[in-house]
């Protein structure tokens, strides 16, 4: 089996996971433009957890650094 067929296989998992961390991000950089108070950190600091930090970043955003609005 060649890479490609691995690949293939595990397309049907890959593709939604993809999706909702593209989406997760999106928002999350949405709202973090949007919005001045965070619990921890400042912009900067999350826009770069959350773009780089993949699906982890956005969902420790939503966990730990979302302020009150």
């Amino acid at each position: 089996m060649n890479t490609f067929e691995r690949v293939k296989e595990y397309l049907p998992f890959l593709v939604p996971l993809f999706l909702l961390q593209l989406i997760l991000a999106i928002v999350a950089v949405i709202h973090i433009l949007r919005h001045s108070h965070y619990r921890y950190g400042n912009k900067v600091f999350w826009l770069i957890i959350v773009i780089f930090g993949q699906l982890v970043g956005p969902i420790l955003y939503f966990l730990i650094g979302k302020g009150d609005d």
